[in-house]
């Protein structure tokens, strides 16, 4: 019986420019992002310049997580505690937690079986808030062009969590662009890693100067060259608390070789879940979720379902999976287990039912695909996956 054995949290290693630029930055010791010589430009000036011209954002403002950056542009878009923000169902905890954050509160929108923010139940429900933090879970991009129409219609403020979608577009545009701001996460199993880490993105100057006033620039925001006008900033600096969230010069040098080989790394993400994708059709009772022609994706997770099943015959699913090595990650069960936590697992949201959304929660099945993994390793890991859920399928019927 065939076993795989690779690991599913070991990720490639930093560049070797990522480490001698990281190893320059400790022998000058200047790690903190305003402690530069005369003359210098800081790790963290240049990885935002970088950043905002690579997504074709005006300002862009690196900080400490990707949480942080979504707790800020709540914060520069003006939510306040007891206001509601609107949000998906289908995301992870950080999403919740970075509205909970300002004290404002969640209102949950449905999720379709694509994976992607029901439109449908978003129009119903745009008139309990005036802002949308939008999480593109799992990579998965609704149509971004009809989401946009509809919240200016209704005169609502998106702002796009892209943890999942650094590097990914809708129709050419990239991900985090349509919004007002556009977050993104550096941490670890993302599309770049630093450890912890994260980038804000706006073409809104007032924003922005919120934002970087927010982060800790004290008075020191004429540093910020990827940040708005001097003139920005008149009022807002002495209208705006210090929360201090800054990103280090340490973490961006080690960042910024990997931004420029996103659109690389996004290929050969995307080779491996194609063929997983493709090994996966036709196994009797599981779906393959199709990507529509307008997303550009980038595959570093896939997701499938296994629709109607019952909570006993997919745990076996996982169960027979773990045990030939293929780890899958399961949103429907009852209790939060690791990440795969779901809308009614945050007790401190006081949500309704969400029936239809439930149904698609229950059988969503997880799994991350990283560079590590070779080609060869994706055509066994589908291999073992079709072949256990075939087994447990047939077995049900019988």
């Amino acid at each position: 019986m065939e076993t795989f054995k690779g690991s599913y949290t070991q990720q490639e290693p930093i560049p070797e420019e990522g480490i001698e630029a990281a190893i320059a930055v400790m022998r000058s010791g200047r790690l903190h992002r305003y402690n530069t010589a005369e003359g210098e430009l800081a790790e963290t000036v240049l990885l935002e310049q970088e950043f905002a011209a690579q997504v074709g954002a005006k300002y862009c403002l690196a900080v400490a997580s990707g949480g942080y950056a979504m707790a800020t542009a709540l914060r520069a878009v003006g939510v306040k505690p007891g206001d509601r923000v609107l949000t998906n169902a289908f995301t992870l905890a950080p999403v919740p937690g970075a509205i909970a954050a300002v004290g404002a509160v969640p209102v949950f929108v449905g999720v379709t079986e694509q994976l992607v923010i029901d439109l449908d139940d978003l129009a119903a429900k745009a008139d309990l808030a005036d802002v949308l933090l939008l999480s593109h879970m799992r990579g998965h991009l609704a149509d971004m062009e009809a989401l946009m129409a509809l919240c200016d219609q209704q005169n609502i403020i998106v702002i796009e969590d892209c943890a999942h979608t650094m590097g990914a577009a809708w129709k050419g545009v990239p991900s985090g662009t349509q919004g007002l701001v556009g977050c993104y996460s550096c941490q670890t199993y993302k599309h770049v890693n630093s450890g912890e880490g994260g980038l804000f993105v706006t073409n809104d100057a007032e924003v922005a100067a919120r934002a970087v006033m927010l982060s800790g620039s004290y008075m020191m925001f004429g540093k910020h060259l990827a940040g708005p006008p001097q003139e920005t900033f008149e009022t807002i600096r002495y209208e705006t608390p210090n929360i201090s969230g800054r990103m280090d010069n340490l973490r961006a040098a080690i960042l910024r070789p990997q931004l420029r080989k996103l659109d690389g790394q996004r290929d050969r993400w995307n080779a491996r879940y194609n063929l997983i994708e493709d090994g996966l059709r036709d196994t009797p009772g599981l779906t393959v979720i199709d990507r529509p022609a307008d997303e550009t994706m980038v595959g570093s997770s896939i997701q499938f379902l296994l629709k109607g099943w019952d909570g006993t015959s997919v745990e076996e699913v996982l169960s027979r999976c773990l045990k030939r090595g293929v780890e899958l990650k399961w949103f429907g069960a009852s209790e939060p287990v690791g990440f795969t936590s779901r809308y009614d697992s945050w007790r401190y949201v006081d949500a309704p039912a969400m029936p239809e959304s439930d149904e698609v929660l229950a059988g969503i099945i997880d799994m991350r695909v990283p560079l590590t993994f070779s080609l060869e390793d994706c055509a066994l890991i589908a291999r073992i996956i079709k072949s256990e859920v075939s087994a447990v399928y047939q077995s049900v019927k019988s």
